[in-house]
């Protein structure tokens, strides 16, 4: 099971959010809408979905990671895992360019 089920509705009013966020910025465009306000609206998607996986890894953390350390099953992959998606999530991110 996931570690975020709890978090399952919020993340999905979340995510239906964003896609009516980027409904919109493909509406601006197709309407030639001036350049700065389309790169707010852009912004405003990324900082969205950037709280989306925000909650998800720490959820991720609280759930997955703590339980495999407590259990002794699988921690040190689980740590090592959890770096590399934290790596990528750095990389993915505009601070982390």
């Amino acid at each position: 099971m996931a570690s975020y089920v709890h978090d399952k509705p919020k993340l999905q009013a979340r995510l239906r959010r964003i896609e009516g966020q980027v409904r919109g910025l493909q509406k601006m465009i197709d309407e030639e809408k001036y350049c700065v306000d389309v790169l707010t609206q852009v912004s405003s998607v990324m900082a969205a979905l950037q709280k989306v996986g925000m909650i998800i890894r720490e959820d991720h953390i609280q759930g997955c990671v703590r339980g495999a350390i407590r259990d002794g099953t699988d921690g040190d992959r689980a740590v090592t895992e959890l770096i590399d998606v934290v790596e990528r999530f750095v990389k993915a991110s505009p601070v982390g360019r």
